[in-house]
């Protein structure tokens, strides 16, 4: 698994090689599909891999999608098996521009930016857009924002029995603190 990541980060990346590059390997990212009056459905990866071309705006990520757990190892063990069926499609990428971006313009004092990119999930390609804040401190670049998807955009089928526990739009959040390479 570490090896298929390894391969996708660097085909992702392979633009990359010459620019001022700023990365992670311990990305945050989230996601949250909860309806009230039911169980919380929350889960967060920590390892989510990020690169940032700070010349140009690009960027690209990849996480492995066992890599995000549950508060229980039942919702975790559905969400791999029946929702993700992540031993088919093991891993979810982005790929996306960080529009008017500057990194001569970031300060510490955080600036709103909107990313627009492809994420890759359940095999299926899906334009999105994202807000996000950013701000540069002690030689870091930190980054966190958030968009909605729709698991019927990814062709995720939820079963029937369950469909009114199971927001049709999931709240996805990232985290990142970038250092350069």
């Amino acid at each position: 698994m570490k090896n298929l990541i390894a391969i996708s980060v660097f085909l992702l990346l392979t633009g990359y090689t010459s620019a001022q590059k700023y990365s992670s390997k311990t990305g945050k990212v989230t996601f949250e599909a909860s309806v009230p009056l039911f169980e919380d459905i929350y889960a967060q990866d920590d390892n989510n891999i990020v690169v940032l071309n700070a010349d140009t705006g690009e960027m690209a990520s990849v996480s492995a999608v066992k890599n995000f757990h549950f508060k229980t190892k039942l919702m975790e063990e559905h969400f791999n098996e029946s929702y993700a069926e992540s031993a088919k499609y093991p891993k979810t990428t982005f790929k996306g521009k960080i529009i008017n971006f500057d990194k001569t313009k970031l300060t510490a004092t955080p600036q709103k930016y909107t990313v627009n990119g492809t994420l890759n999930f359940h095999g299926v390609d899906k334009a999105v857009s994202s807000a996000a804040t950013m701000y540069s401190k002690d030689g870091k670049i930190y980054m966190q924002g958030g968009f909605v998807a729709r698991p019927a955009d990814y062709k995720v089928t939820i079963p029937k029995m369950v469909t009114k526990k199971v927001a049709e739009n999931v709240n996805i959040e990232y985290n990142y603190t970038l250092t350069k390479q």
